[in-house]
């Protein structure tokens, strides 16, 4: 507790009620958190199974664990709960899945998983709406995070769109039903609806859980409010830690007036600011306060620092993307050398994935070591998802997800009424769907739907006894035949191009099966279960980044990262703030996303933009962002249009110099 200033030992020891911790950037607030519950553990005596600690993705979970591991020593730590949002929402539905008519071994669909059965249900319902797929998912995604059920969009009515939209909603909830699945919006949802109409099982919940925390509470949804809410109950045994202006997830739900909701469902709540930041210099920090002050606010907050008054922020105005790019890695290569620093210090951060690739190629040029961040993973890949599906099968027949992803990659005409009747009897004979398809008889589908379940049953089995012989990685290649998979890709990409590329990630993963095979002394059966864990892992953990090399990222990734050196790419109107917030009329929601992209900034910061930018084949003109007219103009330095100072020029060759000689030295 020594290590912490007033205000967050206050909030550490602060338990008489509900309380919101007001955390700007950089202030501390995993330490508070931590410490929180090392506190109500070790000094208050509230055993750590009552203790629930919830944030947003597993990396940020893993680490709060760790912390807190660090702070509780022995067995004070044994059964406390530090979870993403989605996880606490499925330990509450795999305890009470009788009361969820679901059975044992229920299937999650990822979004990949979700967008097939809607396209598949579009197809089956209106012949050639299946490209409408992306969309209707993400409406029935925002319809479930506002807990609107089914039958109650249905009832709303509204434009033609809409009652389409409703209406695949319901069929989709009847299919995941047949299926006995859940989506990912679902492991929140069907909680609050249980809670709501089941007051016993939500006071059972109630009384196991003393205190509850919450972490980035700015990103929550109204479906993860109301669990919060219902969990915590009158006790008020509750303490929130978020930043308003960090709220950068509305296109995912995110409601940032959730933080000012709190005063109205909790009268008593107590707030408390971090305002001194640990990160950054004063003059970044300066920047950062003076953009985000064009917002309106509920809170009011100011960032301060002790760090010093730092470098002056720098803006560099390139003749076009490409200058751009060029301009940044050889801004990197001279700072490298004049301050003798390490690629890992310096981060390129841009609005959207497609920034990258130019950057990319210039960093390549120059032989700069890089990570580029949220790139898609190999397993991620749908083509080596199909064929770990497979997989998966001829490991466990009873794996019903990896039954469902297969059953039509490639078409098999079985549609979805025949998965659904399928899913039914399953249900009903409580055995899975690769079972049922051997036992479904005449009276649940049509004689043709049988005899094709039958035939892929049969060739389930036969490939599966080919896996488990002698037969070696030669099944594997021989399955993929079967099938014709390099066919169907032919059928579904967009090019000759992509479809040998996502064929040579198959081999890629059928090699890698037997590298494994070789290097380990396994048989295939074993190969593909490592391989099988090691896909689980994939999904859960980022790609590592390398040792020391640039890191290049959105902004929407960087949240809750730091860098010595960070520059910020593409300031330009219609990039930051997007056409599309502009058009729409979220240029608030930029502003906070450009303030999380400044707040990364530990040392310097620097922007850049480009005079020009090809775009859909012709060139046009780039006008500079409305955000750096936004900031402390005292506090920029402008290069690119002879601004640079005389002393300014020689005191960097001064420092290359020296730079130059310490490498000959």
């Amino acid at each position: 507790m020594t290590q912490l200033n007033p205000r967050q030992r206050a909030a550490v020891e602060y338990i008489d009620g509900p309380l919101l911790v007001l955390a700007g950037a950089g202030s501390g607030k995993t330490s508070v958190i931590t410490r929180k519950i090392a506190y109500l553990a070790g000094t208050c005596g509230v055993s750590a199974k009552h203790i629930a600690a919830v944030t947003f993705t597993n990396k940020a979970a893993r680490e709060m664990k760790e912390r807190v591991g660090g702070l509780l020593k022995g067995q004070a730590a044994e059964g406390l709960t530090v979870s993403t949002f989605h996880q606490l929402g499925l330990r509450v539905i795999r305890a009470e899945r009788g009361l969820l008519g679901l059975k044992n071994g229920f299937s999650i669909f990822d979004g990949e998983d979700t967008r097939t059965l809607i396209r598949d249900l579009l197809i089956q319902e209106h012949g050639a709406e299946g490209d409408q797929a992306s969309v209707i998912q993400q409406r029935i995604s925002n319809w479930k995070n506002d807990r609107v059920l089914p039958e109650q969009a249905v009832a709303a009515g509204g434009t033609p769109a809409d009652i389409l939209c409703a209406q695949a909603y319901l069929r989709y909830q009847r299919a995941l039903k047949a299926y006995n699945a859940l989506d990912f919006d679902d492991l929140i949802l069907k909680p609050t609806v249980l809670f709501e109409h089941n007051p016993d099982v939500l006071e059972k919940w109630q009384n196991q859980l003393h205190y509850l925390l919450v972490d980035e509470y700015q990103d929550t949804n109204a479906s993860q409010y109301l669990l919060v809410k219902q969990l915590v109950g009158l006790r008020g045994a509750l303490t929130v830690v978020g930043d308003d202006d960090q709220s950068i997830y509305a296109w995912r739900g995110a409601k940032p007036e959730n933080l000012a909701q709190l005063q109205e469902d909790f009268p008593g709540l107590n707030i408390i600011k971090l305002e001194q930041n640990y990160r950054s210099t004063a003059r970044i920090l300066k920047a950062a306060n003076t953009l985000i002050a064009n917002n309106p606010h509920v809170f009011d907050k100011q960032l301060w620092s002790e760090l010093g008054h730092g470098a002056p922020l720098r803006v560099l105005r390139c003749k076009d993307e490409q200058a751009e790019a060029d301009q940044v890695v050889a801004e990197i290569l001279d700072h490298k050398l004049r301050k003798r620093t390490r690629f890992g210090d310096y981060a390129i951060l841009y609005r959207g994935n497609h920034q990258s690739r130019l950057v990319e190629l210039a960093l390549q040029s120059q032989q700069v070591p890089y990570h580029l961040s949220g790139g898609t993973s190999f397993f991620a890949r749908n083509e080596v998802k199909d064929i770990m599906a497979y997989l998966r099968l001829m490991l466990n027949e009873n794996d019903d997800n990896a039954f469902l992803r297969i059953a039509n990659v490639p078409r098999r005409k079985l549609g979805t009424s025949t998965l659904e009747a399928l899913g039914e009897f399953a249900g009903q004979a409580h055995v899975s769907l690769s079972v049922a398809c051997k036992r479904i008889g005449a009276d649940q589908v049509s004689d043709a739907a049988r005899a094709r379940l039958r035939e892929f049953s049969d060739w389930l089995d036969q490939t599966r006894r080919r896996c488990a012989g002698d037969s070696g990685v030669g099944a594997i290649r021989q399955m993929i035949r079967d099938i014709d998979y390099a066919g169907w890709q032919d059928q579904i990409s967009s090019s000759e191009e992509v479809a040998a590329r996502r064929m040579a990630n198959v081999d890629l993963l059928v090699d890698g099966i037997a590298r494994v095979m070789s290097e380990e002394q396994v048989n295939l059966e074993d190969a593909i279960a490592r391989l099988v864990l090691r896909d689980l892992l994939e999904q859960q953990d980022e790609e590592e980044k390398g040792p020391d090399s640039v890191q290049l990222m959105t902004l929407h990734a960087s949240k809750g990262l730091e860098y010595p050196h960070v520059f910020i790419i593409g300031m330009e109107e219609k990039l930051l703030p997007h056409r599309a917030s502009i058009d729409d009329g979220n240029v608030e929601e930029e502003r906070r996303l450009a303030y999380v992209g400044i707040t990364r900034a530990q040392q310097t910061l620097t922007m850049s933009m480009a005079l020009k930018r090809r775009q859909f084949g012709e060139t046009l003109d780039c006008e500079p962002s409305r955000f750096i007219d936004e900031l402390p103009q005292e506090d920029l330095t402008f290069q690119g249009g002879g601004e640079s100072s005389a002393e300014e020029n020689v005191e960097r060759a001064r420092e290359t110099l020296e730079g130059l000689k310490s490498l000959f030295g």
